[in-house]
């Protein structure tokens, strides 16, 4: 089962002001395409996955994890990222 997907109250806010929906951020944060750590904090990872419903475009997840949940910090449509080769 995976683990409960929890969103910051900034999460909250850039979901509705960048009119992404809560599936793909949970979609992302589950089961992303590819992920890396924030060079700004070990604790913090970034996750990629393309979303279909918006043309393919990349979505970043930024968030932490722990052993009971997953922690939404942002996310937004990352037109620089670019899948590791």
């Amino acid at each position: 089962m995976a683990k409960p997907v929890r969103l910051t109250t900034h999460a909250e806010t850039v979901l509705r002001e960048r009119q992404l929906e809560r599936q793909w951020i949970e979609r992302t944060a589950q089961s992303p395409e590819w992920s890396d750590s924030d060079p700004s904090s070990p604790d913090v990872e970034r996750r990629f996955r393309a979303v279909p419903e918006r043309d393919g475009r990349i979505l970043r997840v930024v968030c932490v994890e722990t052993a009971s949940k997953i922690r939404i910090i942002s996310a937004f449509l990352d037109r620089k990222a670019r899948r590791p080769e």
